[in-house]
Parts: C-alpha cells; structure tokens; sequence
C-alpha cells in the first residue's frame, strides 16, 4: 500500500455561516484573540475543545470497533490478536503550542490540516503477524478511509523505532450531520511497546538532547527487541503446528517466512 496524504479542506461561505449553527463542524479563526493574557487564552481553550469535541468521538468509534473484534474473539474462542488498546486526545494547550512552534494561525480548519495526530489510538499485539492481522481488520470496515501507512515494522527508523502506523478517517455523526475524522492509529508489539516508552523517558529526561552512548543504547536495545519479536514469532507458530518455512505476513503488503530475521522481514 502506498503513502498517501490528507488533501487540504476549504470552506467557503456556506460553511462559515452554518459553523454560526453547527459550531462543531465550522471553521473557528482563534488567531486574533491575545493568548498571553488569561481572559484570551481561556476563549483560545474553550474553542479548542469545542473543535476537538468531533476527535473524541472518533476515537470511541474506533475503540468500540476493536472492543467487538475483542469480544467476538473471546466468545467464539479464537485467538485474539489484541492485547490491549489505550487511546489519547491532544489537549487545548498542546494543539497552541505546536502552532506556534510552527508559526502557523491558530484557525481550526488549519489546525485540521496541520496536526494529524490529535486524536491517537494504540493498539498492542504479541507478534508482528498479529500488528498487520489487525491492520487489515480495522481497515475492512467500509466506514474507514485509510489516508496514510508508514510501516515502520518492514522499514524501522534510523533511530530504531518500529511500529505501524495508520491515519484512518471515520465518520463522526452529530445533530448536524457526519463529521469526516482523522484519527491516527498505532499498532506495534508488546516489545516495540517497552522499546518506545523507554525512548520516550530517555528523551524526555535530556530535553531531547540524549547523549550518544544512550542512542547507541537505544538502537543495539532496538535490534534485539526486533530478533526478540523473529523468535517469539516462530515459538507462536510452532505452538500452533506450523514451522519455520510457514509465511505469515511482516509488512502491509507482503509476506515473510515465520523463521525469517528481523531485517530479512524489513527486506
């Protein structure tokens, strides 16, 4: 599957005069208002979460989908792919801070085709086979549009990071109709799981600037969760009677042999 990339949206007049009905569904311009004095900055939030109001319900919709495919699994005693879920919403105060990183306007409808990841879905699985046996559950739902894949599982990051990740558009239904949704999505293993909450704290101690030696660290740790994943792989399968020569699928769009090495998967 290919990349592909969220397309700007426009709203013209007709749009801003039903955002005076549906505010919700309208572009809001927060740009004007002074965010250093209290006053200012508390309208700024209070329009904020208004307009993240649509992303919280687009993150229970995907929710709700993986808790049924979880339920389905445990009533009919399947396996169950899925170990836990978790989800996240950007709040008021981060969304202000990224834009002015960025030096962008604080309108809403900019905020929409800047910030993909407002609303955040994380989905653990205990092997990689099972990352993309999920990947192709969530997206067969014929109210999810997939924008974009990055797999970072067949091509890692240089730092060593691994994981898939999906921005899915599902429909949010208010008073006023269907709101399109961006939501991004994370799937990754129970080892890529710990390799990236420790990334996270080794970065977040060092403000970022993380001394070499602990990046070393970082990505030799990376290395072996990915040979870590490879044999727990193969011990799954042949649990489950299969062997090494047995193809299971280690990217969106191919398959490896369940014996195959991290990197050969990446291949």
């Amino acid at each position: 599957m290919t990349e592909s990339t969220i397309s700007p949206r426009s709203f013209g007049e007709e749009a801003v005069a039903e955002a005076k009905v549906h505010p919700l569904t309208g572009p809001i311009d927060l740009s004007q208002i002074d965010i250093s004095m209290m006053e200012g900055r508390r309208q700024v939030r209070d329009g904020l979460t208004r307009f993240l109001m649509p992303y919280k319900f687009a993150i229970d919709e995907v929710m709700t989908k993986l808790r049924i495919l979880q339920e389905e699994f445990t009533q009919t005693g399947e396996y169950n792919p899925i170990e836990h879920v978790s989800s996240r919403l950007k709040d008021p105060d981060s969304i202000i801070e990224k834009m002015q990183r960025r030096g962008i306007p604080l309108e809403t409808d900019r905020v929409r085709e800047t910030i993909t990841d407002i609303a955040g879905v994380r989905v653990v699985c205990a092997f990689v086979s099972d990352v993309y046996r999920v990947f192709e559950l969530l997206t067969a739902h014929s109210d999810v549009t997939v924008y974009q894949v990055k797999d970072y599982i067949a091509k890692p990051k240089e730092n060593g990071y691994r994981s898939l990740h999906l921005l899915l558009e599902v429909p949010v239904f208010l008073s006023s109709g269907p709101v399109q949704t961006i939501v991004e999505v994370q799937i990754r293993t129970i080892a890529m799981d710990f390799w990236a909450s420790l990334e996270h704290k080794i970065y977040y101690k060092y403000d970022r600037e993380v001394p070499e030696e602990l990046l070393d660290g970082l990505r030799d740790a990376a290395d072996q969760a990915g040979r870590l994943d490879s044999t727990m792989e193969w011990l799954h399968i042949a649990i489950r009677g299969g062997d090494r020569d047995t193809l299971v699928r280690r990217s969106t769009d191919t398959l490896a042999r369940g014996g195959g090495s991290a990197e050969a998967a990446s291949a």
